[in-house]
């Protein structure tokens, strides 16, 4: 049980790592999330299924989240349209593209086939546990992603990335174009985003148009709760640090609402309600803290 809440969470950690860039360093609410999630995964999908290598496959996954990216901010950018509106244009192109993909269709499995997961997983069959393996594989990966996103805004592509979306003038008043850096920073979350999805289709065993569904919040709760339960700090590693282990708090959460939520008669079809209250409780706990005003019971 432990083993398949970190599994998860660390898979979808990934996601978390994208939503975070648009989100808190870039200041740009994007939607494309909820398209671009399983986006990756119908490419990863419909690769393995043409008999492409599963690491080809996963780069192909990625290209497809960027471009992705990239259109909603050549949407926002060239068109003058919100940000939020462009996301969810993007988003709503992405469902009929996302079903092309798929052939016309809106589940696809591919149990059969030979993914990255289960060739890593045979290379141990016999010594350590299968979800043991899955555990440390994709905790080396969380940690590699993170690790080259550190790298990335340690640059000076990436350090003007983040002063963006801290002040726009300032970087305008440098000479430099904000809309060529929130091409490539939307570009880059949604491609972590893809990954995220084709990975989360290996690990499910299928492709489906609805993976994305609701997606953004469950990435917006992991970053509010990594954020609500981490030390305070501007440096970019303690930052992603804190997005992955919310991302890990958030589904652990989920797994305890999914299994135990039968004793207060919940369905599968409450987890959306339970995101949602989520979020609510994170705010006022956010709001309450920033004022720092002590709680106190009424006489």
């Amino acid at each position: 049980m432990i083993e398949g809440i970190f599994v998860e969470g660390l898979i979808y950690g990934i996601m978390v790592l994208g939503v975070f860039i648009s989100f808190r360093i870039l200041d740009f609410p994007d939607l494309t999330v909820d398209g671009s999630f399983p986006l990756g995964a119908a490419l990863m999908v419909q690769c393995l299924l043409s008999g492409m290598n599963g690491w080809l496959a996963l780069l192909v996954a990625f290209a497809g989240g960027v471009l992705a990216g990239v259109v909603t901010a050549l949407i926002h950018n060239h068109l003058r349209v919100p940000n939020l509106l462009a996301g969810i244009l993007t988003m709503t192109m992405l469902y009929s593209v996302n079903i092309r993909i798929l052939g016309n269709r809106a589940n696809v499995p591919i149990l059969d086939q030979s993914t990255i997961l289960k060739q890593v997983t045979e290379k141990f069959t016999g010594v350590i546990p299968d979800e043991y393996i899955l555990l440390v594989f994709f905790l080396i990966v969380a940690l590699v992603v993170k690790v080259l996103l550190d790298l990335f805004f340690r640059t000076d592509l990436g350090m003007t990335l983040g002063a963006m979306g801290n002040n726009e003038q300032m970087v305008i008043s440098q000479g430099v174009n904000p809309k060529t850096l929130k091409t490539i920073g939307v570009g880059l979350s949604n491609g972590l985003v893809a990954i995220s999805g084709a990975f989360a289709a290996q690990y499910l065993g299928f492709a489906d148009v609805g993976l994305g569904q609701g997606i953004i919040v469950s990435g917006l709760a992991s970053v509010m709760i990594g954020e609500f339960l981490m030390l305070k700090s501007n440096r970019i590693g303690v930052l992603t640090f804190c997005a992955l282990a919310g991302s890990v708090c958030f589904y652990a959460v989920m797994y305890v609402g999914r299994f135990y939520g039968y004793v207060i008669h919940m369905t599968p079809s409450d987890l959306n309600l339970i995101k949602g209250v989520l979020i609510i409780v994170l705010l006022i706990a956010t709001q309450a803290k920033k004022l720092k005003v002590p709680f106190k019971v009424a006489k």
